[in-house]
């Protein structure tokens, strides 16, 4: 079965999250960064062509043998259709219109959903928005896995399984965890796909459907782009709780990788992400941060300090300072985060986490990959 896991507890912290600090911080001192936010009008042509491409797709591969089906779902329409659902991860953001054209987001969000087979455009929404807000929270951020998971998952070969079984957990654990009523663009959401999928089946056959799925579910599963869920926030050093990556997948997942800047400022997108960095290097370079999302996945199967329970999690909060709040200006946005900032030059009350840590990407165990992916 592998080598036990030996954290058998989340790292529990007593302050807020401390990207609303290093906000404040990087806005009073670079000024400029306020150019950064706003849309990115590329996103929507993007998203047209890689749709059209994954319909042509699943059309040409209507009578290929099911070895083939697979084979590709996996490796190419896998791969695209895990850069949709971080397309639709910009989009939630309203970084593809802007939030002047919330229904214009919504749309595009829509259409990007259609080759993924599921419909998770909305639903994915209003918790990751939530994730920003209450990053850790006990109770709000259902990006955490549960005690559950925990305490089933404790080796090496349960945790091969977790891997294997990502996108399940995703998409079922806030429903557990923060059940919420549906909401109207979520039933408009599932008829829609739902009724291209029956169409898909109908016209094309079943393997056109299969494509679909079965890419959306492996390439969210054991597969190289994948290692982002477990590289974004599995704290592979004691106390830092979002870690970056800086490789050659963030061409293809929208600089999703950059992720402790995104986390900083959630109103710019990923094409403007490493500018972010450039700019001001001094609060990034001596952060941990990965370069292989492979090597993510398979420290967290075999290294036993790693697992469901390496999360730092917090008390709810009642108000939060990295609160994003959707429809309004950055400058609003801006302003309430400062008013309620609680950290101090990026150091933890509590001693778990300071800048200065970490010094060349090794500190305490952790190593900085060198292996692209």
């Amino acid at each position: 079965m592998g080598a036990s896991v030996s954290r058998t507890e989340f790292e529990w912290s007593y302050t807020q999250e401390p990207h609303a600090t290093r906000r404040k911080e990087m806005l009073k001192k670079y000024p400029e960064m306020k150019k950064l936010m706003g849309h990115e009008p590329s996103t929507k042509y993007i998203v047209v062509a890689a749709v059209a491409f994954q319909m042509f797709m699943a059309y040409m591969i209507r009578d290929a043998s099911w070895v083939t089906v697979l084979a590709l779902a996996y490796c190419l329409g896998g791969t695209i259709n895990h850069s949709m659902s971080l397309a639709i991860h910009e989009i939630s953001h309203n970084l593809a219109f802007g939030h002047a054209y919330p229904l214009a987001n919504r749309i595009l969000g829509f259409i990007a959903n259609i080759p993924l087979g599921i419909p998770v455009s909305i639903s994915f929404r209003k918790y990751h928005l939530e994730h920003h807000r209450y990053q850790g929270d006990n109770e709000k951020d259902v990006d955490i896995p549960t005690d559950l998971e925990g305490k089933l998952f404790v080796n090496t070969f349960t945790k091969f399984i977790w891997v294997l079984l990502q996108p399940f957990f995703y998409a079922i654990r806030p429903f557990f965890v923060r059940p919420k009523a549906l909401q109207p663009l979520e039933v408009i959401n599932l008829i829609l796909q739902l009724t291209i999928d029956y169409m898909v089946v109908c016209y094309w056959g079943p393997k056109s459907l299969v494509y679909m799925t079965a890419g959306t579910l492996m390439a969210t599963g054991l597969h190289p782009m994948a290692g982002h869920f477990i590289s974004e926030h599995y704290m592979f050093n004691k106390g830092y709780e979002t870690y970056s990556y800086y490789g050659p997948l963030n061409y293809l997942t929208f600089n999703v990788g950059y992720h402790n800047e995104h986390h900083d400022f959630p109103s710019i997108p990923g094409t403007r992400l490493p500018q972010v960095r450039k700019i001001a290097p001094e609060y990034y370079d001596n952060l941990p941060y990965h370069t292989s999302w492979v090597k993510v996945i398979w420290d967290f199967i075999f290294d036993p300090a790693i697992g469901p329970y390496a999360r730092v999690k917090r008390r709810p909060i009642p108000i939060n300072p990295s609160e994003e709040i959707e429809g309004a200006g950055d400058q609003e946005v801006i302003n309430k985060a400062e008013s309620n900032g609680m950290h101090s030059n990026g150091v933890h009350s509590n001693g778990v986490h300071n800048n200065g840590a970490i010094s060349n990407g090794v500190s305490n165990g952790f190593h900085v990959s060198k292996k692209d992916d």
